[in-house]
């Protein structure tokens, strides 16, 4: 199934000259959904995942799924306070400031086989955040799986020391 005619470009949003990559009408299509899950987790069967980590919002769509599909737990990586218990954050650069990811300081063990899952890889500011904040737990990140990649922005070269990196849909 291609999965290509369900994502549909919205041009100028959210600003002027941005192409926005929008998936819901994945996510309203039962096997457009079911076949994104797979193919985002298929090359992680047999890798004995325990943990998949999403980040807020839209990696918990995906993450949540791709960890029953893996018999895995799932970790939400989220936006400050809004977790209530004792967190430990992250800080990273965004193109026009800072922004910080937390998770519960016990939500992973040391050692744990951690795969991170987001919609999109773009600059891969956000998943080399994300990356970090699990280094720092104490994780094995065993990789990074992702429905689109958007390849002309490079964000990939900012993962390359964090275990292999799947994308379903790439777009030059």
């Amino acid at each position: 199934m291609d999965l290509n005619p369900l994502i549909q470009d919205v041009p100028d949003w959210p600003k002027p000259g941005i192409v926005f990559k929008d998936i819901t009408p994945l996510l309203r299509d039962p096997a457009g959904l079911a076949m994104a899950v797979e193919q985002m987790a298929n090359p992680f069967r047999g890798k004995q995942i325990e943990l998949v980590a999403g980040a807020e919002s839209r990696g918990f769509i995906f993450g949540t799924a791709i960890a029953q599909a893996l018999s895995a737990g799932f970790v939400p990586i989220r936006k400050p306070r809004k977790l209530p218990r004792r967190v430990h954050a992250i800080e990273y650069e965004l193109e026009y400031g800072t922004d910080r990811l937390e998770v519960h300081a016990d939500a992973i063990a040391r050692g744990q086989r951690v795969l991170l899952v987001d919609d999109l890889l773009a600059t891969g500011g956000t998943m080399e955040a994300c990356c970090r904040l699990m280094q720092n737990l104490g994780a094995d990140l065993v990789g990074i799986t992702v429905l689109i990649e958007l390849a002309f922005l490079t964000g990939r070269r900012k993962l390359d020391q964090y275990g292999e990196l799947h994308a379903v849909l790439q777009y030059s």
